[in-house]
């Protein structure tokens, strides 16, 4: 059966077809005669068709079609079509475009309507005619669900004509036998009511198979806003089994329990749900919001590990006389330099083992004292450590040529760093060394994407408040109050009123947001990007910002093609390990402009 839920709302802002409720749905019941067999090797010979809504009678379509092949003799003694009726009748491509629009903007209702519908595509097809993929409404399949066999013994056109009373018998033509299914669909309508089922996207769903847990459980899907928002599966003992998004939370709910939802893991907690809560929001960027932070309180057991907030480290370059690099779980208030998010320890020392093939850090874990020197290690013996342990290098010329390039690489320009590594790979490469020119190039790609996303972050995060604006689509004006990268407020202004008001509103009633140390003082990385994201968007508009939203002039940002290309060769999808990589034309161009 063709049809899916669609959103509530269509793209113009109206009421989508789905969400229309049954009475208020147009349909054309429709009802074809053939010569018999498949759709690919026979031919129509009898359309008849009923356009109604509401119960009313809207028109009607009815046709012979000449098929231009011999009838078949079963089939007239069956339906009482002959070929002389047939010949002076129309052929099928100077009906179909009638056809197809009597059926525009309606829903298709047939018995068996896989059959009816299969023939008409088969139809189009041959003569280059689209198909209009309208949705469908199967009788019989709605029938089986409805009725049981001890009301009906089969779901014949004939069987559910008598059980509902159809004013029409079926007589196996078209007209006919539409009129008939007109009158099934209304019964079947009627009864449909008492399985919670009102719209037309509820209805083809409930006409699919679903399981007796869903079925059990659909009235937790009941006095739901139609409204962007969170929802959340809850126990018995009130636990959170599963939090959810959606710019329509009962449309989305409901879709829980029909046949389309055939996770396991969904089925399970489903059996475990005793109600469902709903969280309004004002927008879906405040919705998407909220659920990162339900999801991070609560940790649900049936929302998948990957929506789960990042459990982040960090490279931590200390604050010792000598420093070195340090992976942390922690932010602290110490005047550390961090580098990060990184999504695992893994990645973090990735990226610290290039800034070591960069800049001469120390390795060493152990505090180093500046006035007594202790034995150096085996890496300043291979001359990739200057051996502060032992005071070769002052604490001020270690500062300038080991960490200060990191600082700089991580608030600033990590050109220094980015060229040493470049170097390093194409000295590998010279030299035919291409596995470890591999890992170098690992070590980059660690080192910039971590770079380039901290400053991106960080350009948010430094402004105590941000106010943004975009048009919703109905008149109004989605708006946020952003804090130290947090969503602090969001709201949405009445349609065609002036958004003053309710942006003066969000602001007096926001969140007072106390900023901690680091990059993400108030937020998680993934909810600053989520805002990232919004504001990125071209209808946004900035309405006032606490200070300058600046990035670095000669920041990571730049590298992001030469980014792209070094994943592009890690993952196999350029062959080259080196050129494609140590070619910095178009980054070294964007520096002069």
């Amino acid at each position: 059966m063709q049809g899916t839920l669609d959103t509530l709302l269509s793209a113009d802002g109206s009421v989508a077809p789905a969400a229309l409720s049954l009475r208020d749905t147009t349909f054309v019941v429709l009802d074809l005669e053939t010569t018999g067999g498949a759709a690919d090797g026979a031919g129509i010979t009898e359309i008849g068709a009923v356009k109604v809504r509401g119960g009313e009678q809207l028109g009607v379509f009815a046709t012979l079609v000449n098929p231009g092949e011999r009838l078949p003799p079963f089939i007239t003694v069956l339906t009482g079509i002959t070929e002389a009726m047939l010949a002076p009748a129309p052929p099928i491509e100077v009906v179909l475009p009638s056809l197809l629009e009597f059926l525009r903007g309606a829903v298709l209702v047939a018995h068996n309507a896989p059959y009816d519908v299969g023939f008409l595509k088969a139809a189009c097809a041959r003569h280059g005619y689209p198909w209009p993929q309208p949705r469908v409404v199967d009788t019989a399949a709605l029938a089986r669900r409805v009725l049981t066999r001890d009301e009906v013994p089969n779901r014949k056109l004939s069987t559910l004509a008598r059980h509902f009373h159809a004013a029409v018998e079926p007589t196996h033509r078209a007209l006919d036998d539409a009129r008939a299914t007109v009158d099934v669909l209304h019964g079947l309508i009627e009864r449909l009511g008492g399985h919670r089922v009102h719209t037309l996207g509820e209805a083809i769903e409930f006409a699919k198979a679903v399981t007796p847990t869903q079925r059990r459980k659909r009235h937790l899907a009941d006095g739901l806003p139609h409204a962007p928002g969170v929802y959340v599966f809850r126990g018995a003992d009130e636990r959170a089994l599963y939090v959810g998004t959606s710019k329509d939370i009962a449309t989305r709910v409901r879709t829980y329990f029909t046949a389309s939802e055939k996770r396991a893991r969904i089925s399970e907690m489903l059996a475990a749900a005793t109600r469902v809560e709903a969280v309004e929001c004002a927008h879906a960027l405040e919705a998407e919001v909220r659920e990162l932070r339900l999801i991070a309180a609560h940790a649900p057991p049936y929302n998948r590990r990957s929506k789960y907030p990042e459990r982040v480290v960090w490279l931590k370059l200390t604050t010792e006389a000598y420093p070195r690099l340090s992976v942390v779980r922690q932010l602290a208030d110490d005047d550390a330099t961090y580098l990060g998010p990184f999504s695992s320890r893994r990645t973090a020392e990735l990226a610290a083992a290039g800034v070591y093939d960069a800049v001469p850090l120390r390795q060493c874990t152990h505090r180093l004292s500046v006035r007594t020197p202790t034995p150096a290690c085996a890496l300043a013996e291979l001359g990739r450590c200057p051996a502060p342990c032992e005071h070769q290098i002052t604490t001020d010329e270690y500062a300038r040529r080991a960490a200060l390039p990191f600082r700089t690489a991580t608030h600033g320009d990590p050109e220094p760093i980015v060229d040493a590594l470049l170097a390093r790979i194409a000295a590998l490469s010279d030299r035919q060394r291409y596995e470890e020119a591999a890992v170098v190039r690992s070590r980059l790609i660690a080192l910039l994407r971590a770079t380039v996303r901290m400053q991106r972050l960080g350009s948010l995060t430094r402004l105590a408040e941000l106010v943004a604006a975009r048009r919703d689509g109905n008149g109004g004006w989605e708006i946020i109050v952003v804090r130290h990268g947090r969503l602090a407020a969001a709201a949405t202004s009445p349609p065609r009123q002036h958004p003053r008001p309710t942006l003066d509103a969000a602001r007096a009633t926001a969140e007072t947001v106390r900023p901690g140390p680091g990059p993400v003082p108030a937020a998680s990385a993934e909810e600053t990007e989520r805002i990232l994201a919004w504001l990125d968007r071209p209808d946004t508009r900035l309405v006032e910002t606490s200070g300058d939203w600046v990035s670095p002039a000669r920041g990571a940002a730049r590298f992001s093609s030469l980014l792209n290309r070094a994943e592009a060769a890690a993952s196999g999808r350029d062959s080259a390990v080196c050129s494609s990589v140590t070619d910095r034309s178009d980054d070294r161009r964007s520096h002069r402009l």
